[in-house]
């Protein structure tokens, strides 16, 4: 009785759990739509105001070549203070800018970790649920060895022949079955390729993450690389520095060592 009680009890803080965490993504993917849509009104003031400039530049250079030279002088300075008030809006609004995307980033590495928590926990849920009910618990896998590598490598030539969202399905049906695998670490690596081959370079960047969850992977280090590439490209330069100087701290026999160095440095530079 009492081991019943307990399993009763656990369940039901697991299901708590998990409707905390829904309510949280919820929550977080609300916020992000708010960023996204600030995000994009920005960006449509901070075209308007770099059109103007441009506008006022060509004004400037007409009035200059009618006027006279009274008369040019005072064109110019008004011309020239409104052009400078607009580089000024346009400075404040790319700061503001890459702000927002640096928090909405954040967000979203947030969000990739609740998710993962839920998994978990439903895992948890359902195995507890069946040993309640007396069921035994199958942990046969979906795909044997053979199967396995068969899937993996037609899920290998999808990729190669950039055929995304069909790699995309394999390589995750291939991690969701079996994560024991020898050949886990591959899937979970190649699916976060697809997502960067999208060019869905948050989505990557969760991906890449979770391939540090397998022990003795040897893709650890392509990882890394490409989480400071992926960041490099969403233009988060401090966030891929710090990805780029990783690789150089904890993988220093690396092949791809001297690549993240010369990103640094020329990063560094910028």
């Amino acid at each position: 009785k009492e081991i019943r009680d307990f399993e009763e009890t656990r369940m039901g803080e697991v299901e708590a759990e998990a409707q905390l965490k829904q309510d949280d993504i919820k929550a977080k993917y609300e916020a992000l739509d708010v960023l996204y849509q600030e995000r994009e009104a920005m960006q449509m003031e901070l075209e308007e105001a770099m059109a103007e400039v441009e506008v006022l530049r060509t004004k400037l250079k007409d009035e200059q070549a009618a006027a006279d030279k009274s008369q040019q002088d005072s064109i110019t300075v008004v011309i020239m203070k409104r052009i400078n008030t607009l580089n000024n809006k346009i400075a404040i609004l790319e700061n503001q800018a890459k702000f927002m995307d640096s928090t909405a980033l954040e967000i979203y590495n947030k969000l990739v970790m609740i998710e993962n928590k839920i998994v978990t926990l439903t895992n948890s849920y359902n195995e507890m649920s069946k040993m309640k009910s007396g069921n035994s618990i199958n942990v046969e896998p979906q795909f044997n060895a053979t199967k396995y590598k068969k899937h993996y490598m037609k899920s290998l030539g999808h990729f190669q022949n950039q055929e995304y969202d069909s790699a995309i399905k394999g390589f995750s049906e291939l991690v969701t079955s079996d994560a024991t695998n020898g050949l886990a670490d591959n899937c979970q690596y190649w699916l976060a390729e697809c997502y960067y081959s999208k060019k869905d370079f948050k989505r990557a960047i969760g991906e890449f993450t979770k391939v540090f969850n397998y022990a003795g992977t040897d893709k650890d280090d392509d990882a890394q690389l490409k989480l400071g590439l992926a960041y490099q490209s969403m233009g988060s330069i401090e966030k891929a520095k710090e990805e780029f100087q990783r690789l150089i701290d904890y993988f220093p026999g690396s092949e791809y060592y001297p690549k993240a160095k010369d990103a640094l440095r020329k990063l560094s530079l910028d």
